[in-house]
This record gives C-alpha cells, sequence and structure tokens, in this order.
C-alpha cells in the first residue's frame, strides 16, 4: 500500500513496475543489472483517487503522462534497484499530492497611477543613458 495523504493511498496491484538496465557510471556492473525502474500508474482508471483528482492529474500538461491516461515515471538516479524503486515511488507521491492542491484564480487587476508613473520614468532614464551612446557623441 502506497500512503500518499491520510484520505489517499494506493494498493501495490495498480502499480507496475519495469526494471531495466541504466545507462550511466558503473563499469561493468551497469551492463549486467537492471537497476532502473518504469513505474506505471493507470490514473485515468484508478479507484483510489476520487474523479476531481483524476481530472487535476489528467489536465496537468506532463510529458510523463500518456494518452491513455497512465503515468509513466522513469527513476534510475541511484545504482541499485531498491533506491531507484523508493525514488520512482517518491515522485509518484510528490506528483499526486500537488495535484490535490487547488489553485486558487488569479484575479486580474490594473497597475495603480503610481506603478504606471514609476514605469515611465523608468523609461525615460534607460533611453537618456541609451541615447548617450550614440557614435557622434563626445565628438567636436
Amino acid at each position: 500500500m502506497l500512503i500518499v495523504t491520510r484520505s489517499i493511498a494506493i494498493p501495490e496491484s495498480e502499480l507496475v513496475e519495469r526494471f531495466m538496465r541504466a545507462d550511466g557510471p558503473g563499469g561493468q556492473h551497469v551492463n549486467r543489472t537492471e537497476s532502473a525502474v518504469e513505474l506505471r500508474f493507470d490514473v485515468a482508471s484508478s479507484p483510489s483517487i476520487s474523479d476531481e483528482l483524476r481530472e487535476r492529474l489528467l489536465a496537468r500538461r506532463d510529458r510523463r503522462m500518456t494518452d491513455a491516461g497512465v503515468l509513466v515515471i522513469q527513476a534510475r538516479r541511484f545504482r541499485d534497484q531498491a533506491r531507484n524503486r523508493d525514488d520512482a515511488r517518491d515522485r509518484l507521491i510528490d506528483v499526486i499530492r500537488e495535484a490535490t492542491v487547488v489553485q486558487k484564480k488569479r484575479v486580474a487587476t490594473k497597475p495603480t497611477r503610481a506603478s504606471k508613473e514609476r514605469r515611465l520614468v523608468g523609461k525615460q532614464k534607460r533611453g537618456n543613458i541609451k541615447s548617450t551612446r550614440s557614435k557622434d557623441w563626445g565628438r567636436e
């Protein structure tokens, strides 16, 4: 059982792990062991998460999400399989926890008169600095 929050727990049966050979340092050892982990979680058909959370997860523009609604996390940071498994699971928990937080809607506001004034004064100063850089400046 993968505990995400107090109200969200994902059973092991919903997680699909595949092990593969990792690239990177390790010498001959890296060519013989399957230490990299690919963790798959089917967001679209999981009964463990609410419909609201499912929609937020599927709506995210995450390159790890397939068209079928499967979240694929690859972990190959460490040299041993157990640490990569833990890393993949921790990253899955992080993705789901981020989706539980509902973003507040941004209220569009107009810039204040003072901020407009500061912007224009800054533009004028910058223009004056740049005008002194002309090729003809300083020659007589």
